[in-house]
């Protein structure tokens, strides 16, 4: 079993800046992609960007594109989200995930809030 922890949303102003983390329970991330979501009130979730196994950065939301980055740390079982630029519009619970074998993994999110 692998558990994984989201941390480090909070309340942010618009414009401002946000590094989510992901932790996982044991060594899964090295050689493996690891997915980012959102959940915003009220839709679906969606799929934001992915951390490759290079340590680059996929994305899946053309708005995101040189606001977030995500970075990796496989010593510490790490992934990061890092969040500028932030718009009322990015509130949302921010998820990470990994596909292990036939297993998919998530974590319990984090709420991230973009407010004035």
């Amino acid at each position: 079993q692998v558990q994984l922890v989201e941390s480090g949303g909070g309340l942010v102003q618009p414009g401002g800046s946000l590094r989510l983390s992901c932790a996982a329970s044991r060594s899964i991330f090295s050689g493996r992609a690891v997915d980012w979501y959102r959940q915003a009130p009220g839709k679906q979730r969606e799929l934001v960007a992915t951390s490759t196994t290079t340590g680059g950065t996929t994305y899946y939301i053309n708005s995101v594109k040189g606001r977030f980055t995500t970075s990796r740390d496989n010593a510490k079982n790490t992934v990061y989200l890092q969040l500028n630029s932030l718009k009322p519009e990015y509130t949302a619970v921010y998820y990470c995930n990994v596909d292990v074998g036939s297993w998919e993994y998530w974590g319990q999110g984090t709420q991230v809030t973009v407010s004035s």
